[in-house]
């Protein structure tokens, strides 16, 4: 590019780019792509971004360009990759001065510089370093100000790399620079404190943000830069001094009061110093030990005694806390089982551990965090009031420990009370103890306390095992609480069932559910929504429990579900609805088709709810999973639900709507149970399968279950099934063979296995084009042994069930490989025999014997060459299939089936799908269960014998093993 003139074009560009009429706006933006792999259209960016005469727009749009430039073009392996000579004139220019007026440009610049130093610094970059030092030191506030923030950018980036290389490079920088970096912040920090305390407050803030940039740096360093920093000093000495600055801030967040301007950096700081010591945790257990008695006294004197009041703030104490359980639990402080084979650091960790845990300090750790984290705060009370939904769903699962502070509280209090449970045990029952019996609802406080130690007990619960009797305390105590129907106890009911909740899987007796389901239901009818929400949960809990008997629950099911049905309706936000949705899904599974009965209501609603949740995909995700127990539990009775069910399905599975990302999987799943439960197939639900193709093509983790519908449908109705869709069927899976494992190819395989055995004539007919491979196959000796044996299953289908087809099949074959017919059948005989020890299935092994007898009685002379093999396979399956009547002496195949039984089911049994029933009459007919391989043998052989005359044959029965003869004799004795 020129560069005068191509300034001009590319400032018009960039202008243009900025523009709110997208027929200016995207031309430009065009224009700009096509330029970005020009020479020197980012040294042309790089003179407007540093020209601070022109508008702040176009600066930040020039800004945006150049660093996606450098992702994608200043690696040297890059296409269109920029050249060595524009990279080094671009480097200088970055950095010939820090002086960017505008914060938010000035932050994208460092971010840039960072990015260019990550690929080059520090061979093709070794000014960088020196040259931001030399300007953090200037005298300049605003170019000491961007440099310290570039120089913060450039640290963070270096450090994250991971090679091994890259970081004894990174080592090296921070040993280089680690006093100067320590004298910079301690210098800020001192010029802060002086100012705020001069009431200076525009200089204290701009010195606190230079302390706070400093105090990245030094995080950054000191975390990532050393590889034993127990043994420098400076590093040490940094940390100790962290807890002296700590307290100097706090001190200075008491003085300086809420309304100060400094009020929001200064808390920032403070937890960005308690940030370095939790990092220095994580990374250097080792190495933190000489702080761990500091860091104790430390967090718990400002979370746990008066020390805190009037200093801390939520997010300082959430920070606190985490130091402590991190302490606590960390697995490098604890000694291992025997003594003698624990390190020396973990013994001196332990040891400082347990001597700061004293009876005392646990206590009072112990009894403050119930009394007073666990206390219910003002603002939770009014949410309960304003605003129950958000109240009873709120989210304290996954990592909200480490910024909320009641799951931080919690989490806190079970660490500690797993690793001292033996003195904090006796603490918590004392606690109970003295909360026994009702509380007056006139005493607000005595029944935040109640609250606060039943979640204790809740949260300790597997904890207290020995030493708490539940059931007692649930028929003498419990039961009593729940009974209270004042509106202020509505406290004690939601946390009395919430405690049930906890403990059911825990302790608690099989013969008191009765007795709780009875408390169920009453409570699913309180007047409070957070209490009736809380019942529901615990209702999922005691349904979804090992020690669940449905007998104990029927009785109760009809009122429950219609309650918690009304639940649904009740309430609003999409959360609850989903919570409550999966109470209903786990009932309805649970039951099974107990259900029938009393889901008239849910089914009316559930079409509604689905419209309602367009916009909700979670939502639809909770209706999916209640639909599928929902057609489970209803078994055929699930066909009246198809006006929905159906474009449920549709909309869920097809891949050229948006939704599919969130209900694919679940949507494939319905798909399938309903497949597996329909009585009969309906011209909507053959036509669903339009969207199979595009499926497949996908090929995801899916598949699997994409198969598990295909053989569903073939159940289910082959003929119509294959009649329409076995074409583009057939092409989706020649397509997929190409490319697949071998375990995707026994899929593929497997569906065609079943086409066959439902539908031999069809099924043959359908799949012609995947058959010749199938031959090729066995004739190669396919060296996967569960391909080889799906191959012989199938072959094996066609050739004991459409002969005809088989013998086209070997024609065509023939003339393929330019054999003759007779050769090519020796070859597939020869390695059928070979390779049968691959079939382990004793289906396919009776299969394969019933198919090469089939090719009996013969005059072919190949075939008679091949009579000791086929009789060898024979005497294998035969004794896979016989057994012996001990009662008789005689031999039966225990394969046959005669009739179709409904089984009788015991109640932990769940009853035949109709798919089920489907494969089962398809069994009665199938030759493998309906023909006796003894009697199949006998007629065969008795046929060619009298094909060929006794001598003939006699000759024949020679060529085999003489005790392999024994063996069939006996077998064959008494037909």
């Amino acid at each position: 590019m020129d560069m005068d003139g191509a300034s001009s074009v590319v400032l018009q560009a960039l202008t243009q780019a900025t523009s709110q009429d997208t027929a200016v706006l995207k031309p430009a933006e065009e224009q700009l792509r096509q330029w970005e792999t020009q020479p020197g259209f980012y040294s042309v960016l790089l003179n407007i971004f540093n020209n601070h005469m022109l508008d702040v727009n176009v600066r930040w749009l020039a800004v945006l360009y150049f660093k996606n430039g450098i992702d994608r073009y200043w690696r040297r392996v890059a296409p269109h990759a920029l050249s060595e000579e524009e990279k080094t004139s671009l480097r200088a220019g970055l950095i010939t001065n820090f002086n960017e007026p505008v914060n938010q440009i000035a932050t994208q610049i460092a971010v840039l510089i960072a990015k260019v130093a990550r690929l080059d610094c520090p061979r093709q970059w070794p000014e960088l370093i020196p040259i931001l030092l030399e300007s953090v030191k200037g005298q300049d506030g605003l170019q000491q100000h961007r440099a310290l923030l570039t120089f913060y950018h450039v640290t963070k980036t270096l450090a994250s790399k991971r090679l091994a290389q890259d970081r004894r490079l990174f080592q090296d920088l921070a040993s280089g620079i680690y006093s100067f970096a320590c004298s910079l912040w301690s210098h800020h920090t001192d010029c802060f404190l002086q100012q705020i305390y001069a009431r200076d407050e525009a200089a204290a803030l701009s010195s606190l943000e230079r302390t706070l940039l400093s105090l990245k740096v030094l995080r950054k360093l000191t975390v990532h830069g050393f590889q034993e920093p127990q043994h420098n000093m400076e590093v040490m000495g940094f940390l100790n001094a962290v807890f002296e600055r700590l307290k100097q801030f706090l001190e200075c967040c008491r003085q300086v009061g809420p309304d100060c301007t400094c009020r929001e950096k200064l808390e920032k700081t403070i937890i960005l110093y308690t940030k370095v010591l939790l990092d220095f945790l994580e990374y250097h257990p080792c190495a933190f030990i000489p702080l761990i008695q500091r860091s104790l006294e430390f967090a718990v004197s400002y979370v746990f005694t008066p020390a805190g009041e009037g200093v801390t703030f939520e997010r300082f104490i959430v920070q606190c806390m985490n130091l402590i359980k991190m302490i606590v639990k960390n697995d490098a402080y604890k000694p291992a089982k025997n003594i003698d084979d624990s390190k020396p650091e973990s013994l001196e960790a332990h040891k400082i551990k347990t001597a700061f845990f004293t009876h005392p300090t646990l206590t009072e750790i112990g009894r403050r965090l119930v009394s007073h984290y666990f206390l219910l705060t003002e603002e939770e009370l009014a949410m309960w009031e304003e605003d129950p939904e958000s109240f009873a769903v709120e989210e304290t699962g996954g990592d909200s420990w480490k910024y909320s502070l009641r799951p931080c509280t919690e989490v806190l209090f079970l660490d500690i009370f797993h690793n001292y449970s033996q003195t904090l045990t006796p603490v918590l029952l004392e606690m109970v103890q003295n909360l026994q019996g009702p509380t007056s609802v006139e005493d607000p406080v005595q029944l935040l306390m109640k609250d606060a130690v039943y979640n204790a007990v809740g949260l300790a619960a597997y904890e207290l095992f020995d030493n708490v009797d539940f059931d007692q305390w649930f028929k003498n105590q419990l039961l009593g609480e729940l009974q209270v129907n004042h509106h202020r106890y509505k406290l004690i009911r939601r946390r009395v069932i919430w405690l049930i909740g906890q403990w059911i899987s825990v302790k608690f007796k099989s013969d008191l559910r009765p007795l709780l389901y009875e408390v169920i239901l009453s409570l699913m009818q309180d007047p409070d929504l957070v209490v009736r929400i809380e019942t529901a949960t615990t209702l999922k809990l005691t349904v979804d429990d090992f020690e669940f008997r449905t007998e104990q629950f029927l009785p109760y099911l009809e009122s429950i579900f219609g309650l918690l049905f009304q639940l649904l309706q009740q309430v609003t936000e999409c959360d609850t609805k989903m919570q409550v949705l999966h109470v209903i899904s786990c009932v309805i599974e649970r039951v099974n088709i107990q259900i029938r009965p009393y889901v008239g209501c849910l089914v009316q609603y559930l079409p509604l709810l689905w419209k309602q949740s367009e916009e909700h995909n979670m939502l639809r995700c909770a209706i999916l999973t209640t639909l599928i127990h929902l057609v489970q539990g209803l078994g055929a009775e699930s066909k009246n639900l198809y006006p929905f069910l159906l474009p449920v399905i549709q909309l869920s599975t097809d891949v050229s709507q948006p939704p599919h990302v969130y209900l694919l999987e679940d949507g494939l799943e319905l798909w399938l149970v309903t497949l597996e439960n329909s009585p009969a197939i309906t011209p909507e639900l053959l036509r669903i399968f339009q969207n199979m193709s595009a499926l497949m093509e996908m090929s995801s983790e899916n598949m699997r279950t994409c198969f598990q519908i295909v053989n569903a449908y073939i159940y289910l109705s082959a003929t119509e099934f294959l009649q329409n869709y076995a074409e583009s069927l057939c092409r989706s899976f020649c397509d997929l063979l190409k490319d697949i494992s071998n375990e995707g190819q026994v899929q593929v395989l497997k569906v065609v296995e079943i086409a066959l055995k439902v539908s031999p004539i069809l099924g043959a007919h359908m799949f012609q084009p995947l058959l010749p491979a199938v031959f090729r196959g066995i004739v190669d000796g396919e060296r996967y042994p569960v391909v080889m044996s799906t191959y012989l299953g199938i072959l094996g289908r066609v050739l004991l069930q459409n002969s005809s087809f088989f013998y086209s099949l070997l024609t065509q074959m023939a003339s393929e490989c330019s054999q003759k017919m007779d050769q090519l059948l020796g070859n597939v005989i020869e390695m059928w025999v070979d390779r049968m020890d691959n079939i382990t299935q004793p289906e396919r092994r009776k299969l394969s014997s019933l198919a090469l007898l089939s090719l009996l009685p013969s005059d072919n002379s190949v075939i008679q060459d091949k009579f000791c093999g086929i009789i060898n396979i024979c005497v294998e399956a035969l004794h896979d299939v016989m057994t012996e009547d001990s009662e008789t002496g005689t031999f039966k195949d225990c394969m046959l089936m005669s009739h179709f039984e409904e089984p009788k089911l015991s109640d932990d049994e769940e009853p035949p799908t109709e798919q089920d029933k489907r494969k089962k009459m398809l069994a009665l007919e199938d030759p493998v269960h309906s023909v006796s391989l003894q009697q199949f043998v006998y007629e065969k052989l008795k046929a060619q014998q009298a094909l060929m005359g006794d001598q003939g044959f006699g000759v024949l029965m020679e060529t085999v093993d003489t005790e392999l003869v024994r063996q069939l004799q006996e077998f064959l004795q008494g037909l």
